[in-house]
């Protein structure tokens, strides 16, 4: 009975130091710097802002692992998941381009809209068509460099692709006229006409091309990523159980969304 007794407390021994490890692991996030109101680096503070960072942090806190944040241009956050620098990087889409590039959670983070935007009708008493993908062969269209678009816009011939180098820039060229129209995410766009007056009544929503899931893209150059791929989806389905991650979003929508009146909102409940 003795020695069986020692042989039980060498393996809760064991099993308390692996927990122990486990709880004080820390790992290394990319996050991306410039999509507000999701993730992005304010002045003069190299910790990233916004929903995603806190969503993350607190899905793997619930796994008991601990996570530190690199915020980078998207492109090249993308980039140092790939090489296993980080051990993931976020927000991503999933496509035909990029799905065999990375170790995917099965539940996406959140939904958010890719829309079409266009210079603001003067004629504003007759309301206008809803576009989609379909419309804008002919036209030219802004796309924010190094993010992720539907394969189908992006391999469509018809369709002139005009680069810019942030959403700010393309809401700007939009306003401007150097372009037709511009893809933009719904919410962040909002955020960026909230917060910048020069873009007051110059723009508006005229479409739709997708609702898109946002993931973490876990790195295929270590072992251990799809291991924490594994258990960010757990820490993902534990939030979304204790209703955490409900009012995150709630909470999100509230601040930067608009009236309910909008467009954007009339959007958000024909997505269902």
């Amino acid at each position: 009975m003795l020695g069986r007794a020692f042989r039980w407390m060498g393996l809760a021994c064991a099993l308390g130091a692996g927990a122990a490890s486990l709880r004080a692991e820390t790992i290394v996030i990319g996050a991306e710097d410039d999509w507000p109101p999701y993730s992005y680096r304010m002045a003069g503070n190299e910790e990233p802002q916004g929903l995603t960072p806190r969503l993350v942090r607190q899905a793997f806190a619930s796994q008991g692992v601990s996570v530190r944040f690199r915020t980078l241009p998207f492109a090249r956050c993308m980039l140092e998941a790939e090489k296993g620098t980080v051990v993931a990087c976020f927000n991503a889409t999933r496509t035909a381009a990029n799905e065999a590039l990375y170790h995917w959670h099965p539940t996406p983070m959140f939904e958010e809209e890719l829309a079409i935007f266009a210079r603001r009708s003067p004629d504003t008493s007759v309301p206008m068509r809803q576009l989609v993908q379909e419309d804008l062969r002919g036209s030219s269209v802004g796309i924010t460099v190094g993010y992720t678009y539907p394969t189908s816009f992006m391999s469509d011939p018809r369709i002139q692709r005009k680069p810019a180098t942030s959403d700010g820039n393309l809401l700007h060229m939009l306003a401007a006229g150097r372009v037709d129209y511009i893809l933009v995410n719904t919410l962040p766009a909002w955020y960026r006409l909230q917060i910048d007056p020069s873009l007051s009544g110059q723009v508006q929503r005229v479409g739709r091309i997708s609702v898109d899931g946002f993931w973490l893209g876990f790195t295929r150059a270590r072992p251990e990523g799809e291991r924490l791929a594994h258990a960010f989806e757990q820490g993902l389905r534990a939030i979304k159980r204790s209703g955490e991650h409900q009012r995150m979003l709630e909470e999100l929508h509230r601040q930067w969304a608009p009236a309910p009146v909008s467009a954007p909102a009339e959007a958000a409940k024909g997505r269902r």
